[in-house]
């Protein structure tokens, strides 16, 4: 058997599967995140590895699975973070996470130094405080004390696989996400880094997703209730392995989008996909040899949890399902739009001091209104990202649906409505990342190979798009814009 992990924002997903792929149990740790003014957001890498260890034993106890059964594990994780480690290998301060979007002055000295279209080039990516290495550098230039104590850097699911195996080491998917790695060598970018002014050393070997990077030191394994024999597959960042999850292994898959913390819409494609104006990015992927073009909002599930949140009598249990359920179709939200940018914004705008608001908003507005503009809201910033794949030449007709939102009826049919085309739940929704990196994991132990995750996730529901509603929303989807066109001048002057 594998056990796969998937660490997000909220809490560690884990999974138990036969060495096929196919799924026997899954159970959530959740773990806290410290969201502050200013663009703050951490978590304790500790509280990660307390999850991987506490999932790992509910796990084994909840399916009397005997330790000397389970194989391998693989781990998959949020991308675009900063782990500072000291000379021991433990954290020198909380993980800086991908919400954060306090660097923009160093996104500002690299941009100086390279060129905004010249660094996309070399990284499929822009530059962006949301990246590790603008991460890095902020600590390095606001947090002395703490920089002299760091020796290396690595993101969220590389620090847990150094916990399990001794070996620090990274994933092509999730050094793609660093604003570090040269896309187009396969290595780590020396004109970035000199550009950073940061040692090369700093930054860990790369290995493929499916390379096993060890086995079980004698310390994780007693942690975890599992044998040294257990084999470590690298594994990669949530995006791509999510790709796999979700049967999208290859250019005919087609499009997905995942309804996490963050949403995206990604596919697999033979070459990285730049975008003219730089609204799209492009991961490596874990399958060997592709790539992920991708387009992330900061807070799609993100805006529908805070908006169940303001709206619940307990906040600690956001009744998002019953609220989800008020905005039906039949309800019209009459000139009431959500500008969903609690977090700033990456794709499709790219402004860390975009910020969420209601606009429009009248006295008549029930909170049925509010939830559906919040789903709607959510819905035309990723059609957005749909517009900006198919002006590089992306052919996008339907889109499978993956993440905790997936699960919702009426959130799938204002995405089907605003966005034109069919979208589509799968079998496997809250668990596609495990899902992903579980079959990762089976490919690197020579168990599978990735064309399995086809059959292991199948399509239960369409949503077909309703003609007459999405011709409304194409004209309420240029308004929407208006709205940010609008107030980003204001959204710039921060709290003024």
């Amino acid at each position: 058997m594998l056990i796969a992990h998937d660490l997000g924002t909220t809490g560690n997903k884990a999974s138990l599967h036969h060495d096929d792929g196919r799924l026997i149990a899954s159970v959530t740790v959740p773990y806290p995140a410290h969201f502050a003014a200013g663009g703050i957001a951490e978590q304790n890498p500790v509280d990660w590895w307390e999850a991987v260890v506490a999932a790992t034993r509910d796990l084994l106890a909840r399916t009397d699975t005997a330790p000397t059964a389970v194989a391998g594990l693989v781990v998959s994780g949020q991308m675009m973070g900063a782990v500072l480690l000291d000379a021991n290998g433990e954290p020198a301060r909380p993980a800086i996470i991908w919400a954060d979007t306090r660097a923009g002055a160093q996104q500002r000295e690299l941009e100086a130094a390279l060129g905004a279209e010249h660094a996309y080039g070399i990284l499929g990516h822009r530059l962006n405080p949301t990246y590790s290495v603008e991460k890095i550098m902020w600590v390095r230039d606001n947090e002395p004390d703490v920089w002299a104590r760091v020796r290396r850097v690595c993101v969220a699911k590389d620090f847990i696989v150094l916990r399990l195996t001794g070996r620090l080491a990274t994933d092509r998917s999730d050094a793609s996400g660093t604003n570090a790695y040269d896309q187009r060598t396969g290595t780590w970018s020396d004109e970035v880094l000199q550009a950073a002014r940061l040692e090369r050393s700093l930054f860990p070997e790369v290995l493929e997703s499916t390379a096993v990077a060890g086995t079980l030191t004698d310390a994780a394994a007693a942690a975890l209730g599992l044998h040294t024999g257990v084999r470590v597959v690298m594994g990669g960042g949530d995006g791509p392995i999510a790709a796999v999850g979700s049967g999208v292994v290859a250019p005919e898959d087609g499009a997905y989008v995942c309804l996490g913390t963050s949403s995206w819409i990604s596919f697999a494609a033979d070459q990285p996909l730049h975008d003219p104006a730089m609204r799209t990015f492009t991961f490596d992927n874990v399958v060997p040899g592709s790539f992920v073009p991708t387009a992330t909002m900061q807070a799609g599930g993100a805006s529908v949890q805070w908006i169940a949140e303001a709206l619940s009598p307990d906040p600690a249990r956001p009744e998002t399902g019953r609220l989800t359920a008020e905005a039906s179709a039949d309800v019209d939200t009459e000139g009431l739009y959500f500008l969903p940018y609690l977090l700033g914004e990456r794709s499709p705008l790219w402004d860390p001091d975009a910020r969420g608001a209601f606009v429009g908003l009248a006295r008549h507005h029930t909170r049925a209104h509010l939830m559906r503009a919040v789903l709607e809201g959510t819905a035309f910033n990723l059609l957005t990202c749909i517009q900006a794949f198919r002006a590089s030449g992306a052919a996008i007709d339907r889109i499978d649906a993956v993440g905790g939102g997936a699960q919702s009826d009426v959130y799938l049919s204002v995405l089907a409505d605003v966005w034109g085309v069919p979208v589509r739940r799968r079998t496997i929704v809250e668990e596609a990342n495990s899902l992903g990196a579980a079959v990762t994991g089976a490919v690197g132990l020579g168990l599978a190979e990735f064309s399995a995750a086809r059959a292991l996730s199948e399509v239960t529901d369409e949503f077909t798009p309703d003609a007459g509603r999405h011709a409304v929303y194409a004209e309420r989807h240029a308004r929407f814009a208006d709205a940010y066109t609008a107030l980003a001048p204001w959204f710039a002057g921060g709290s003024r």
